[in-house]
């Protein structure tokens, strides 16, 4: 298979629609619990601005809650949507040199799915150390349990089970007609463009969902996202991608922003950007704690003067 990187220029998309979903971040309060007021009015404003919510990704902690807790976020973003569309991880953890747990994929993809979401398949030390062949053999199986999912390619810059998978398994990932899209996130511009050439020379409806908070312009090559970064500012997002549709050049200004604040946000140690949400959501008045969960990194005092003035800059 070609992997050679193609000219970005030939993947221009001018004045596409793009399809935004935004991970949801599980805000805290100080006693260390879920502060559920916060999380389903973020559900909400989410959607009114246009993005379909993501529950239970990596912003939401989703590998770090418990099953109840995992239930009580779908229960609440279902009631909250009133069935409206929402996407929700689908993670099983297990430890390295464990084998493929298929069951416990598929009892984490019935529960999304019985509260109407739809599952993005988290990896899995038993799902990426396996070779290619059988990486691709474990998506068929899981394709049996859902109508539709959403796969995901995860840098071990996120998480130590992560894998950025080879074009042959991606490949074998667009054949599989109810895996509607997969998130790509390597933070590589190279490796998104090569999956971008592949889906549209064999699969043009196939999303590659850009999980690249430090390239979050790929929209401009054909790609829609799934991110955490558009947590900070889902309205800021949604008017960036009406302006990319519209041809207006606010686009480009809106982006750099943006950008600046994922520069920001994902710095070393990049799980730490869930605490700069929390404080950014605080910032806003979205929040009133920007506690994070207790086993998550978090940043210095000092970048919320940073983060302040770009709260101002964003909604003047």
């Amino acid at each position: 298979m070609d992997t050679s990187v193609p000219d970005p220029v030939c993947l221009l998309r001018p004045r596409r629609k793009i399809e935004g979903i935004s991970a949801i971040l599980l805000p805290f309060l100080k006693s260390g619990g879920v502060d559920w007021p916060g999380f389903t009015a973020h559900v909400h404003r989410t959607a009114a601005a246009g993005l379909v919510p993501a529950v239970n990704m990596d912003t939401g902690f989703g590998n770090l809650l418990d099953d109840p807790t995992r239930h009580e976020v779908l229960r609440r973003t279902r009631i909250e949507l009133g069935g409206g569309r929402f996407v929700a991880g689908a993670f099983v953890r297990d430890r390295p040199g464990a084998a493929f747990v298929g069951d416990g994929y598929a009892r984490q993809m019935a529960m999304i799915q019985q509260e109407g979401g739809t599952p993005v398949i988290f990896q899995s030390f038993g799902l990426t150390e396996q070779p290619d062949e059988q990486i691709v053999a474990s998506y068929r199986i899981l394709a049996g349990y859902a109508s539709e999912f959403i796969g995901f390619e995860l840098s071990t810059q996120f998480a130590p089970f992560g894998k950025i998978y080879s074009l042959d398994v991606y490949s074998g990932l667009i054949d599989i007609r109810p895996c509607i899209g997969a998130k790509h996130s390597s933070l590589s511009r190279d490796l998104e463009w090569q999956r971008l050439r592949l889906r549209d020379v064999t699969r043009p409806g196939f999303r590659v969902y850009t999980g690249n908070d430090l390239a979050i312009d790929m929209v401009m090559y054909g790609s829609d996202y799934l991110l955490g970064l558009s947590t900070f500012a889902p309205d800021v997002f949604a008017r960036r991608d009406a302006a990319w549709a519209a041809g207006d050049p606010a686009f480009y200004s809106l982006n750099d922003l943006l950008q600046y604040l994922g520069f920001l946000a994902f710095r070393p140690p990049v799980p730490a950007y869930k605490h700069s949400a929390s404080m950014f959501l605080k910032l806003r008045g979205w929040i009133d704690c920007d506690a994070t969960h207790p086993q998550s990194p978090t940043r210095p005092d000092s970048d919320r003067e940073l983060l302040r003035d770009i709260v101002q800059r964003l909604t003047p």
